[in-house]
């Protein structure tokens, strides 16, 4: 709730990347204090820890969490810690959040969102672009109709059997 958004601030709250790339999550806090990171898989339907780093800036990492991908660095100046992912593959993806322990209770950031896919959604590439195209579509339906990769839906066209 309100307390917790005022002890610490997570951000960004989205992150779509690809598969490989690497990635960072900031946490801000009010205090020096040691911070813990989790993941919320959706999947699995539960809560992972990772990594805690102490004031020290030592990490204690999970046992099956790999020390290559994931790292806490900190910024003194600015009293934030960022958790560094790299080597990212779709199964990293879920809701990441910070987390301090205060008087007993772990207080979450408001989490982070990431989504890591093989490839980011592009035009598609096609030497025919419907947009351009279209008075020379309307001119040689018959032609268009049957050509690969056009839909007559998109053509607005009537669906006659004959073009095809």
């Amino acid at each position: 709730g309100l307390y917790a958004s005022l002890l610490l601030t997570q951000t960004p709250e989205h992150i779509v990347t690809q598969t490989n790339n690497k990635t960072e999550i900031l946490c801000e806090l009010k205090e020096r204090t040691g911070v813990y990171w989790y993941r919320w898989s959706q999947e699995r339907q539960h809560f992972e820890f990772l990594v805690f780093s102490n004031m020290l800036g030592k990490a204690t990492y999970s046992t099956n969490v790999s020390q290559d991908k994931f790292s806490v660095h900190e910024a003194r100046s600015q009293g934030s810690y960022s958790l560094h992912i790299s080597h990212l593959q779709p199964s990293d993806s879920g809701t990441y959040y910070c987390s301090i322990s205060q008087s007993s209770q772990l207080l979450l950031g408001s989490g982070t969102q990431l989504r890591v896919v093989d490839t980011l959604p592009l035009p598609p590439k096609t030497t025919q672009t419907p947009q351009s195209k279209k008075p020379v579509l309307w001119i040689t339906k018959s032609k268009a109709a049957s050509r690969e990769g056009m839909a007559l839906s998109q053509l607005r066209l009537p669906a006659k059997r004959a073009l095809l």
